[in-house]
């Protein structure tokens, strides 16, 4: 039996060049799922939120793929598109 997803990924994190691109990559991840995620809150269908906020499904479907970086003005649309309001904060880095 193979390995899944996560086992292989557990394994990986414990390379320390893999873990520190993993960690550095972490705001592209957050933007996806809340794009994915808020969409899906909000019973919307991609198609849907591109014929609101007038974005292209096939852009939507990047972002939230992650293969296509996002501007600002961009994820306002989103955000207004879903009813939502785009919060974008700096925390400070745990040790």
């Amino acid at each position: 039996m193979g390995k899944n997803f996560r086992d292989t990924l557990n394994e990986r994190m414990k390379d320390p060049a893999f873990l520190a691109e993993w960690n550095a990559q972490e705001p592209e991840r957050q933007i996806m799922r809340a794009i994915a995620e808020g969409r899906e809150e909000k019973d919307m269908t991609q198609k849907q939120l591109a014929e609101i906020t007038g974005i292209t499904q096939a852009d939507i479907s990047r972002l939230e793929s992650g293969t296509a970086n996002p501007s600002l003005r961009t994820l306002k649309r989103l955000a207004a598109g879903m009813g939502m309001a785009l919060k974008v904060e700096f925390v400070p880095i745990q040790p």
